[in-house]
């Protein structure tokens, strides 16, 4: 199992190419709270729901300080696929080799349809404008997760 990451760990730096391939680091968002999520697949139904969720809270996150970057392990050409066909407009971010995804505890295993499979699991950090872990959250759901996130943060 991943070790998991927990509210006052610094969080794990990274930078990973976009959907265009424009490299974006952890670092370029200090001083602002961002949120990174990590998602198992773009354009299956659940990822496609959290991300146009997020997507439709943009300005309401943006307005309380808060960016946002999506993480998967699809290529760049997939998420810009994505990206285009659902109208994001927040980085979406490449990690084929799943460093990132391991290093923030969102590889490795999790039950699916009642069986125990190694894959991505779907989780939400805040992070503080200093690096540090402000919320961790783990198998979270992708219906309704964006809602309960601005209700938990007061957004």
């Amino acid at each position: 199992m991943t070790e998991r990451l927990s509210p006052g760990d610094q969080a794990p730096d990274f930078t990973l190419p976009d959907a265009d391939g424009t490299p974006v680091s952890l670092a370029d968002h200090r001083g602002r709270k961002v949120i990174v999520y990590f998602y198992p697949a773009a354009s299956t139904p659940g990822c496609t729901k959290q991300a146009c969720d997020f997507r439709d809270s943009l300005a309401e996150l943006g307005g309380a300080g808060l960016d946002v970057l999506g993480i998967s392990p699809d290529p760049p050409a997939k998420l810009a696929r994505f990206r285009d066909a659902e109208g994001l407009t927040f980085p979406l971010l490449s990690d084929p080799e799943r460093t990132v995804l391991t290093a923030w505890g969102a590889y490795g295993e999790k039950t699916m349809y009642g069986k125990k499979v190694t894959g991505v699991i779907r989780s939400t950090f805040v992070v503080d404008e200093e690096g540090r872990i402000e919320q961790a959250l783990y198998n979270v759901k992708a219906t309704g997760h964006v809602a309960a996130l601005r209700k938990k943060l007061s957004v």
